[in-house]
């Protein structure tokens, strides 16, 4: 018993010892950056105090959490109380070094990166971090949630530091303004994906309806029913991808893909009829389709841009809709098992066609949107919705199997996206460096729901 619990002892203060360096570590590299910035050696001193407590206060909660496990460990023989740590806290101590090595790399190579913001910055990432893995051991529903919307605040945090103007009531305007596009295309991926499907006709809709709608107005179709006529073709788009994709089950990816494709191809032959610039149209938009979309656009007399306040209340309806109406039960129960579902009389064709459908309908509404915010109609806007759409449900955690999530997660992962894309141009990086971090972030995402088991399995 005795040595039992001198083991334990021995543990404990080798847990502790870890963490007092960790703290002497992080505050060394604070005393530092102060004195080479020629900071008031008052304000280093009250740095590195209050550096040097938060630091050995995060690290004493996160080695909280493990103390009920390490208690049921002693009472059975096995690994010494060092690999257990080990194996306790190796993950920690990997993620704690990358980012390390990552601080130094950038300090080394990008000129000017090496100040006090950015440690400070570094700081508030790894106190997320840490907050994230300890207080997230405490959510047992909406998982993903809670870590999206720590990872929206320390972005929003690390970016009004480091970025001039970038909590700007302009520039988070903006952000809303290119989240509303996002999101509203984000409507139909999160649909099919709660049922287990995936749309990639998506961004090829998008630019259909972008290039359609002020086609048809050009041809002096008015322009309320050129909105009618384009949003009709987005509906017969999905539709049929409901259809084909439903009748060729486990050939969806390849049927939206073809199905964007030749939509695509055939909207750029008929509007390049008698002109040479195939895949663009030129014409007046309408004022009131600009209103909608425009920075600079209000929404009864409040000057925020109209499509702003359309997705808010699209969002509200989606996320109360889904979980009180029995559309929105029915479709998780697909997405769950769908042969229990077809035992409880649900029809799979009809919700599988229907999800299809609206994301068809709500990728024409955002190609019309970005006409009216572009002001001119080109075939490729929708390009980049391709990757994003996918990648803000999987950042936010709806489940690409089905019956995980919803469009309230999908929501966070559009904020999350757009905050970190605002935040990627602020410093400076171009489109591969985000293209580049972007798959960064899926990467991991992907790989945890893949050794995830899906919640059929678990029935």
């Amino acid at each position: 018993m005795s040595n039992s619990a001198s083991t334990h002892k021995t543990g404990t203060l080798l847990t502790r010892l870890i963490g007092l360096v960790l703290a002497l570590g992080i505050t060394a590299i604070g005393v530092v950056v102060g004195l080479v910035q020629g900071q008031p050696i008052q304000q280093v001193i009250l740095f590195a105090v209050a550096t040097l407590a938060g630091s050995a206060w995060a690290w004493q909660f996160f080695v909280k959490q493990f103390d009920n496990q390490g208690e049921e460990n002693q009472e059975t023989e096995g690994p010494g109380e060092l690999y257990q740590a080990w194996l306790k806290y190796r993950l920690g101590f990997f993620g704690f070094l990358i980012l390390a090595l990552l601080f130094v790399t950038l300090s080394l190579t990008v000129e000017g990166f090496f100040n006090i913001w950015n440690v400070i910055s570094a700081l508030i990432l790894l106190l997320i971090i840490v907050l994230t893995m300890t207080v997230g051991k405490f959510v047992s529903e909406n998982k993903s949630a809670f870590i999206g919307l720590m990872v929206l605040i320390g972005l929003f945090s690390i970016g009004a530091m480091n970025i001039e103007g970038f909590s700007s009531t302009n520039n988070i305007k903006s952000m809303l303004l290119f989240a509303s596009f996002l999101g509203l295309a984000c409507i139909g991926q999160t649909l099919v994906a709660l049922v287990g499907g995936l749309d990639l006709s998506i961004p090829f809709v998008i630019g259909s309806a972008n290039v359609g709608m002020l086609y048809l107005i050009s041809l002096g179709v008015p322009p309320w029913l050129a909105l009618v006529i384009t949003l009709f073709f987005g509906l017969l788009i999905g539709l049929i991808n409901g259809l084909l994709s439903y009748r060729l089950q486990g050939q969806a990816l390849i049927m939206t893909l073809g199905t964007g494709f030749a939509v695509s191809g055939g909207i750029q032959i008929i509007t390049s009829i008698g002109t040479a610039y195939g895949g663009n149209v030129f014409a007046t938009v309408p004022s009131w389709l600009s209103n909608l979309a425009a920075l600079n656009g209000s929404f009864f007399g409040i000057p925020i841009p109209p499509v702003i306040a359309i997705w808010i209340i699209i969002a509200v309806v989606l996320i109360v809709g889904m979980r009180h109406t029995v559309y929105g039960r029915y479709l998780y129960a697909l997405g769950v098992n769908r042969t229990s579902a077809k035992r409880v009389s649900i029809s799979e064709r009809v919700y599988w066609v229907s999800v299809y459908t609206l994301s068809g309908f709500f990728s024409a509404l955002t190609g019309i949107f970005l006409l009216g915010w572009s002001g001119g109609g080109f075939i490729g806007v929708g390009d980049s919705y391709l990757f994003m759409t996918l990648a803000a449900v999987v950042v936010g955690g709806t489940s690409l199997l089905g019956g995980i999530g919803g469009y309230g997660f999908t929501v966070i992962g559009v904020l999350v996206l757009q905050v970190l894309t605002s935040f990627l141009v602020g410093i400076g990086l171009n489109h591969e460096w985000q293209q580049f971090i972007f798959g960064l972030l899926i990467l991991p995402m992907v790989a945890l729901y893949a050794r995830s088991p899906h919640i059929r399995t678990q029935i």
